[in-house]
């Protein structure tokens, strides 16, 4: 099936494509492998242990049954598979929300083809709506962000924990994935948590400020762009910061708001965590 695109959609693709490989370099400059160190190992075999092996890979099974000392090797997985899920739910139309995010997701998926790993995306809203395997290639990478800047979502709402269970039922193999969205929704903290065992797990929140803070002194009206359902907050005494994301782990989250230099948040967070 031969697909052609409009002039339009191929030179937003270029733009985001230009913009992401400068962006890679900036952000990812050593902190993408690292970052992910020791998440990609397979046990290859058990030997002796020497001076100066990490004591916590010593096999203490082993090492009862024949009073010495034997450790676990692993070898490093040559290719890492990383999956965007993405949120296309109608709250990420707010604003720079929906732009952002898809120079995010087009960021980490040059990245990943840079290094020479698989990369895959899921777009959801209250269901799985798209799911692209993970693959190689520049072509590839093309297509999720042809993806991403042309999909028209059925569906307005959201259901984090309907995505997070489906990317588990029918991934099996360790993964790198990026849930990338503005997390408002409700119910998915338990499925993160079994996910996170599984999978390593990075949550990127996008949020704009209007949304987060109502100002104190006045009655407000407003409309879930979900659900079209209206929604009044009394707010004649104080200021009102709706928290979303309580009970989550936030050293796996990274929290960006549209007006942020995402640059700077996304370089600092993988510097962390390659220190960690």
């Amino acid at each position: 099936m031969i697909v052609i695109l409009s002039t339009e959609l191929v030179k937003k693709i270029k733009h985001i494509e230009i913009k992401s490989k400068r962006l890679v370099d900036e952000i990812f400059s050593g902190e993408y492998r690292s970052s992910f160190r020791g998440k990609g190992m397979e046990f290859e075999d058990i030997r002796e242990y020497y001076h100066g092996d990490d004591v916590r890979n010593i096999d203490w099974n082993v090492t009862a049954r024949h009073n010495q000392a034997f450790v676990k090797q692993f070898s490093e997985e040559r290719e890492l598979n990383i999956f965007l899920l993405v949120d296309m739910s109608s709250s990420n139309d707010f604003g720079r929300k929906k732009e952002l995010i898809t120079e995010i997701a087009a960021t980490i998926s040059f990245s990943a083809n840079r290094n020479n790993d698989r990369v895959g995306l899921i777009l959801f809203t209250d269901y799985v709506e798209k799911f692209i395997p993970s693959k190689k290639g520049k072509r590839h990478v093309l297509s999720i962000i042809d993806n991403l800047l042309s999909y028209d979502p059925q569906s307005k709402g959201t259901n984090i924990k309907e995505a997070l269970e489906y990317y588990n039922r029918i991934i099996k193999k360790r993964s790198i994935v990026f849930l990338i969205s503005d997390f408002m929704d409700e119910g998915y903290e338990n499925i993160i948590k079994s996910l996170s065992k599984k999978h390593d797990l990075i949550m990127i929140r996008i949020m704009d400020r209007v949304e987060e803070n109502i100002p104190s002194g006045a009655i407000f009206t407003f409309e879930d762009l979900e659900s079209g359902e209206l929604i009044t907050i009394d707010n004649h005494k104080n200021n009102t910061k709706l928290d979303l994301i309580k009970g989550l782990n936030k050293n796996n989250m990274i929290s960006i708001y549209t007006d942020e230099d995402y640059v700077r948040k996304l370089k600092m967070f993988f510097m962390k965590r390659g220190l960690r």
